[in-house]
């Protein structure tokens, strides 16, 4: 009988750690374009006015919150948030 030989081999890759900047400005864009207002936003969304303060500050909210508010304005998710600042090494 033979027996194979495994290797394992595991590879430590240091990456570059920075803070990433989350913007809503494709959200502010997209309402405007289509004529809603925040209060709207709210209403159709089903989000509080403390994740419109949020969004309104580009604090970062949930994946639930943005999926319900990219269902409510029929988007994905690139069209309303777009992360900004350091992404480390091979980031945009």
């Amino acid at each position: 009988m033979g027996y194979g030989i495994i290797t394992l081999v595991r590879y430590n890759v240091a990456r570059e750690v920075s803070e990433v900047a989350i913007s809503y400005n494709k959200l502010w864009k997209l309402l405007i374009d289509n004529g809603i207002k925040k209060t709207e936003l709210k209403t159709l969304a089903g989000v509080s006015t403390n994740v419109i303060a949020k969004l309104g500050k580009n604090d970062p909210v949930s994946m639930e919150t943005l999926a319900k508010i990219c269902t409510a304005l029929n988007c994905d998710i690139a069209d309303i948030v777009e992360m900004t600042g350091g992404m480390g090494k091979g980031g945009k």
